[in-house]
């Protein structure tokens, strides 16, 4: 089931934010994610905030019914811009994920985008993506979205293997996802991701490379690679307990990250962040960019996380109580908390340091510095960029992601 939210300060019933958080906003890009939280079967290994039919029958009435979730959705976005008041950004990014966005009507997701383009105006180049479950669309509903203003689709393939898929209960079949890039691509979208996962109990190396040759072969110009995370609580972790799957290997990860990384390079993709590899710097996912980067963005859907200027704020989790809380003309924000200087300096280092640029040596403290020192000698961070004022990760970094971040931030 979904974790839990962190804990926090109420958040204002009409969702104001201080004054601060505005102070040179102008300066920042704005996004939007916007969460649907329906899907048609959960996935043994997921604790999103998703909900599935039989989870919400007796729950929250018609308040939860996807039927009209467009306009509750879109109630939050006309309370994002009383929020925001005289901000008058364009936005630059939409995501919509979930769950299965593609679950709701293809004119529900326009309507969304619509509204947003209504209340806040897109920017010239704006990024408009969606996620999609391979088996909730067809070529008829990729032209709608296309039509309708989206420019970027990304697919959740995760294997190319059926008994992979069967131990992820993933309901798609092998093949599908690699048919949607080309009906995307007939419907004119540009730039197509496929999500693929790794170290799956039973994968083996030979599956990963077929899922990550099949990717390739379908045209995507974004390829997403991630490990697998047993989360207490999901469907797989009680799998594992039981003995019915072997546990995953942090050493398995490791090697199946390194054949994703000279399967792609070979390709022609370039990492840009420990996991997503794209064709050209157009085809990066600017939506992730923003929250690595920590600008500014509005999370809205049950369970949202947002972010604007420093203060953090995150929804209710259940859809119901969600649109009770905007059908009272209330903000269905859960908590909050504002961020320090040092809150911020340590996410900073955190995120960038995923990223290809690197973070600045500048932000590290004397001890950081001295432990990026070590990393450096260790060749886990690149000798150049050292020497130019920035920490960047190696191939072997990568796989050491987090310890290097533990020791830079001390």
């Amino acid at each position: 089931m979904p974790s839990a939210l962190p804990d926090g300060e109420p958040v204002p019933d009409d969702g104001s934010l201080p004054a601060s958080a505005l102070t040179g906003s102008a300066d920042r890009p704005l996004g939007f994610y916007l969460h649907v939280p329906y899907c048609a079967t959960r996935c043994g290994y997921c604790d999103f905030n998703t909900y599935t039919a039989t989870e919400l029958r007796g729950t929250g009435g018609v308040l939860a019914s996807r039927d009209n979730y467009a306009d509750t959705l879109i109630d939050e976005i006309r309370l994002a811009r009383k929020v925001l008041g005289d901000d008058r950004r364009p936005v630059r990014t939409v995501f919509v994920g979930g769950g299965t966005p593609t679950l709701l009507a293809a004119g529900d997701l326009v309507r969304m985008l619509a509204a947003i383009r209504d209340e806040f105006g897109l920017a010239e180049d704006a990024e408009i993506t969606t996620e999609a479950n391979p088996e909730s669309v067809d070529p008829a509903y990729l032209s709608a979205l296309r039509e309708g203003g989206f420019n970027r689709v990304s697919f959740g393939m995760q294997s190319a293997r059926q008994h992979v898929l069967k131990v992820l209960d993933r309901t798609h079949t092998p093949g599908r996802p690699e048919a949607c890039v080309a009906e995307a691509r007939a419907a004119g979208f540009e730039h197509v991701n496929l999500d693929l996962i790794y170290g799956t109990p039973g994968e083996s190396d030979d599956d990963w490379r077929a899922s990550l040759e099949a990717a390739i072969g379908a045209g995507p110009d974004h390829v997403s690679a991630y490990a697998l995370i047993v989360e207490e609580g999901t469907q797989l972790a009680r799998r594992i307990r039981r003995g019915e799957v072997p546990m995953t290997d942090d050493d398995v990860h490791a090697d199946r990250y390194l054949i994703a990384d000279s399967v792609l390079a070979e390709a022609g993709f370039d990492w840009y962040e420990v996991s997503n590899w794209a064709t050209s710097e157009a085809g990066r996912c600017l939506h992730n960019e923003l929250y690595w980067r920590g600008a500014d963005w509005w999370g809205a859907g049950p369970g949202a996380h947002s972010h604007v200027g420093g203060v953090r704020w995150w929804n209710v989790k259940h859809p119901g109580a969600y649109a009770a809380a905007l059908a009272a003309g209330k903000s269905p924000g859960a908590g909050r908390e504002l961020l320090s200087d040092e809150d911020r300096r340590v996410e900073r280092i955190l995120l960038e340091l995923r990223l290809r640029d690197g973070v600045p040596l500048e932000l590290l403290r004397e001890e950081g510095l001295a432990a990026s020192k070590r990393s450096l000698e260790k060749g886990l961070l690149e000798r150049v960029p050292f020497e130019q004022g920035r920490a960047v990760l190696t191939l072997q970094g990568r796989l050491l992601a987090d310890a290097v971040v533990r020791d830079l931030v001390d």
